[in-house]
């Protein structure tokens, strides 16, 4: 975090989704495993090279992965905000 920003992303969300490891994943792109971890805990902002590369191989727009805000649970997403209590 060069400038101090937090960078949110979804890439563990993501590679959950379509059942890809850190290390395909890290292959894929061309970095160190490790740089996919730190990528993950937010301990490390992309470049934008790597950005691009991560938004070509989820086939997402940037944005879709990375954020300077939290991203919403995807829950909240399809089902709107639903409070406990209005479940219960």
């Amino acid at each position: 975090m060069a400038n101090g920003r937090r960078i949110h992303n979804r890439l563990a969300v993501l590679r959950a989704e379509r059942g890809i490891s850190r290390l395909d994943l890290s292959r894929a792109i061309g970095v160190n495993p490790q740089t996919i971890g730190y990528l993950e805990r937010g301990d490390y902002s992309p470049s934008l090279d790597l950005a691009l590369r991560l938004s070509e191989v989820f086939a997402l727009p940037v944005e879709a992965i990375f954020s300077t805000k939290p991203f919403s649970p995807l829950s909240e997403q399809v089902y709107g905000n639903v409070r406990q209590e209005e479940v219960s």
